[in-house]
């Protein structure tokens, strides 16, 4: 097997050189980390659980027309996606308090927000991701104001696409993070949706109890992260009903 080119290595996922031109082969790896990598693990079929949900979430907004990276899954851990040029930037949309806005503002975890706020960071682990402002955004030159409102755009349809499709299965999508990426076709660009859409990015709580089905399980020690991450792809059908997670889960192909 020839040895392949990569190209870039995060705390997660792993970016090879593609077969073709324009392509990336996107690496699901088994570590955890949180607050800023203070915190790591290696828990065993994160890295294939991730790969199988953020397929499924990447072909559901193509197939009702929001534009991502996702190509095809290769294999359990690896997704064929297409390069391209990401946005210093983490889009956080947030419909209820958690986290860190619950911490700033003094608002009890949980409460619904009167509308959807979207927030940016800056990506920079080294900085720990600060919270930026449109301003700043402009200012450093990280997007262009019609950059900002198509980004705005396929965040807010991100979300109602993700509260739809988790409401259905009895989950409340509190939150969640996205990157964008600028894809060029000659002179022309657009914006798609890059990176991962899963339990890593997201804040899942059970609609009847609450409970957490995200990466705040890890982060709160509040038990097995397999089993949560399991738990929804078992709701959304990726994984059969009635399999119960070993080391390494049991996925459809």
């Amino acid at each position: 097997m020839a040895r392949r080119n990569k190209i870039y290595e995060g705390k997660a996922k792993i970016l090879y050189e593609g077969p073709e031109p324009g392509t990336l082969v996107q690496y699901f790896k088994d570590d955890a980390t949180a607050f800023n990598a203070e915190k790591r693990d290696v828990i065993d079929g994160k890295g294939a659980l991730n790969n199988r949900l953020s397929e499924y979430f990447m072909t559901g907004l193509n197939n009702v027309g929001v534009p991502t990276h996702f190509l095809k899954r290769l294999n359990m851990r690896e997704q064929l996606v297409r390069a391209c040029e990401i946005i210093p930037l983490e889009v956080i949309v947030r419909n209820y308090a958690a986290g860190s806005l619950s911490t700033r503002l003094g608002i009890e975890e949980g409460t619904q927000l009167p509308r959807p706020i979207v927030e940016y960071c800056y990506k920079d682990d080294k900085l720990g991701d600060p919270l930026v402002t449109e301003e700043h955004i402009a200012a450093f030159g990280w997007a262009s104001q019609q950059d900002m409102d198509d980004i705005l755009s396929l965040a807010l349809r991100v979300n109602d696409f993700m509260s739809g499709v988790m409401f259905g299965v009895g989950i409340r999508l509190v939150d969640f993070k996205i990157e964008v990426g600028r894809v060029y076709d000659g002179d022309f660009q657009r914006l798609v949706v890059a990176d991962e859409i899963s339990p890593d990015s997201c804040r899942l709580w059970d609609l009847e109890t609450g409970r957490k089905l995200d990466k705040d399980v890890f982060r709160r020690d509040l038990g097995n992260l397999t089993d949560a991450y399991a738990e929804v792809a078992r709701r959304l059908g990726v994984m059969p009903k009635g399999t119960t997670p070993m080391s390494k889960p049991t996925l459809i192909n």
